[in-house]
């Protein structure tokens, strides 16, 4: 985990002057990123459920290994998406003229507007609280996706 920089203190003329905005940047950018790692749990969770639906898929690990999410640090944004060469993949997904759309992706992330709402506030909500935030703030587990949901 990086860690989070010490405030900068100034003397001048007898005055200490403490800048804390390095830190505020830090915690900023990182509350997004932690807000944007639960949405994409969330998301790929809803897409495992759809997808068990489909016939041949209930059992097996060929879904949870299918489905992923990833948080990109420089870009500041959160991609979920369906590995390549999945069958149940981009066919399914956008449809085919043998194949029916069936938006499992799409559907988990318009289905549950609300629920990524929510978990963005909570996120944002806890800017004003500095231990809370450093505590919501976890790297260890970056660019995992657990196979046990």
């Amino acid at each position: 985990m990086a860690s989070v920089p010490s405030p900068i203190k100034i003397k001048k003329d007898g005055v200490e002057y403490v800048s804390k905005v390095d830190r505020a940047k830090y915690l900023m950018v990182e509350l997004e990123r932690a807000a944007l790692r639960d949405v994409g749990k969330l998301i790929r969770r809803r897409a495992m459920q759809e997808a068990r639906k489909l016939r041949g898929l209930k059992k097996g690990k060929r879904v949870p290994h299918a489905f992923q999410y990833w948080v990109r640090k420089r870009d500041a944004d959160l991609q979920v998406g369906i590995k390549h060469n999945t069958w149940y993949g981009v066919l399914q997904e956008l449809g085919d003229r043998n194949h029916p759309q069936k938006s499992i992706l799409r559907n988990a992330a318009f289905d549950n507007i609300d629920e990524i709402r929510r978990i963005e506030g909570m996120y944002l909500k806890e800017i004003e609280d500095e231990n809370r935030a450093l505590g919501l703030i976890q790297e260890d587990n970056e660019g995992e996706n657990p196979d046990d949901d």
